[in-house]
């Protein structure tokens, strides 16, 4: 009688399996962000569409170009270009000329991502990291549509983006330590200036439980990181405003929302510990609050992320449990 046998290859753990791919998480995140895409068109007109194509389209372009030019094998297949290019659309206003948009793409993608090793391997944020870039032309990153003017899907010139129907930011008002004109019912909707994807803070929130619902991401990073802002906002208000009025305008205004569902837990750019986490979400929270408070420039999310990014790895150095049967002194288990 034959015996037959088996040879088994075990490797180190964890031993976790899952039917989640990056392509798969990513196009969660597309979908997630369909919403607040959805109401910037509404909102601003079907140039925020075009926008946004553009940007995929261009995201997606210099990928491939690098990734040939490089010989390298390509990753178009994980989405992550899409994303990438999807979110600097969602963070740049309406009216944007779209070779700035493609700068940013370029920047994005070749700069932050491939020069870095590829998916995996950045250590910022490509799209935050775009858009930090693209401050670069100031005047064209904070030339704001007013909600509803509509800007026409082809510009000639950045003069006519200039011309368009434009209003200030709420962030702007809080700025000079002032309340916003109209009510914070307009900005929990939209119905506000700012960019594509900042002004709806209903929409981003259906896009957040989605991922909540299919466990893309736990609500530890956005709910650490919004609630800092809120209960620093809500502790110190600035002009003697209503304490209550002022935390829902920061809260609301901006990229707050975006920022903390969409940014800040991206997977390779955040701790990947618990307490890591919290810190980091803590960090952006507080950063964003004292940018918005002191620096020359009205909105802090951004700056924030970016700025706790480089910090990922000592936070998951001090967030990595201690080991069982390991002593806290670092001593011999007596």
């Amino acid at each position: 009688m034959m015996k037959h046998f088996y040879e088994t290859h075990i490797s180190s753990s964890p031993h976790i399996r899952s039917k989640d791919s990056t392509a798969t998480i990513m196009r969660d995140v597309i979908i997630a962000l369909v919403p607040a895409l959805l109401g910037a068109v509404y909102f601003f007109g079907f140039r925020a569409l075009t926008m946004a194509i553009t940007s995929v389209c261009g995201a997606i372009f210099f990928e491939w170009l690098y990734e040939r030019v490089m010989k390298k094998e390509s990753t178009l297949h994980d989405w992550s270009a899409a994303v990438t290019g999807l979110l600097i659309a969602m963070v740049c206003p309406v009216g944007l000329p779209y070779w700035v948009l493609l700068v940013g793409d370029f920047f994005a993608i070749v700069v932050v991502k491939q020069l870095f090793g590829g998916i995996g391997k950045n250590f910022l944020n490509p799209a935050l990291a775009a858009r930090a870039f693209l401050f670069s032309w100031p005047v064209m990153m904070t030339t704001w549509v007013a909600p509803g003017s509509g800007s026409p899907v082809l510009l000639s010139s950045q003069t006519e983006a200039v011309d368009a129907v434009s209003v200030a930011t709420p962030l702007a008002a809080m700025h000079e330590k002032m309340l916003p004109d109209g009510s914070l019912l307009d900005a929990f909707l939209g119905n506000i200036g700012g960019s594509m994807g900042e002004t709806s803070a209903l929409l981003l929130l259906i896009g957040f439980v989605y991922l909540l619902i299919r466990k893309v991401i736990s609500p530890r990073i956005p709910l650490c990181f919004i609630g800092t802002v809120a209960v620093l906002s809500f502790l110190f208000p600035q002009g003697g405003c209503d304490r209550l009025l002022w935390t829902g305008w920061q809260v609301c205004s901006g990229g707050l929302i975006l920022g903390a569902v969409f940014m800040a837990t991206d997977y390779v750019t955040s701790p990947v510990t618990h307490l890591g986490q919290i810190i980091f979400a803590i960090g952006c929270g507080a950063l964003t609050v004292f940018i918005r408070y002191f620096g020359a420039y009205p909105e802090g999310v951004s700056y924030a992320i970016l700025v706790m990014n480089t910090c990922v790895v000592l936070l998951d150095k001090v967030g990595i449990p201690r080991r069982f049967g390991v002593p806290r002194e670092g001593g011999k288990k007596k």
